[in-house]
């Protein structure tokens, strides 16, 4: 399948957004553009929609979504969208929510394979102790947009 990108420059960084046929397959802060841009309308509406979500209006994704993964994988990053906007959860809750209570390793070691940066939501999962864990984007930018969507939540 033949990939699009666009990049979008955000308060936490560059973000570029690739798309296939199938729908949205990747969203991951990177230095540079990856390749040519593309004005494809599902690229165009991704953009508006983070856009929005950076902006503090919006706080679910209407996008056909195409990651692509294992089916335990594709499990947990269900999962993953189903943490609301300004909530945490541990991965130990994912691992429960899932039917798979043992595999706290496997659904960390998932949710740092998450091609699609919030849209699934992958930052909004914690340590047990409530602290703040890995996250691909760097532990700054995870804080960050959890915060954004605290402050957002409040003045909601």
């Amino acid at each position: 399948m033949n990939r699009l990108s666009r990049c979008l420059q955000t308060p936490q960084g560059l973000l570029e957004i690739q798309a296939d046929e199938a729908g949205i397959c990747a969203i991951k802060f990177v230095e540079h553009p990856q390749g040519p841009q593309s004005d494809a309308p599902l690229l165009e509406m991704a953009t508006n929609q983070l856009v929005e979500y950076f902006a503090g209006v919006r706080q679910h994704f209407d996008l056909p979504l195409a990651p692509r993964g294992t089916a335990f994988q594709q499990k947990v990053w269900q999962a993953l969208q189903q943490v609301g906007y300004g909530q945490t959860t541990s991965y130990k809750e994912i691992a429960r929510r899932i039917g798979h209570p043992a595999a706290v390793r496997a659904v960390g070691a998932a949710n740092g394979r998450n091609p699609i940066a919030i849209v699934v939501p992958c930052h909004r999962i914690i340590g047990a102790n409530g602290t703040l864990t890995g996250y691909a984007g760097g532990l700054g930018r995870k804080a960050a947009l959890l915060k954004l969507e605290q402050a957002q939540k409040v003045l909601l």
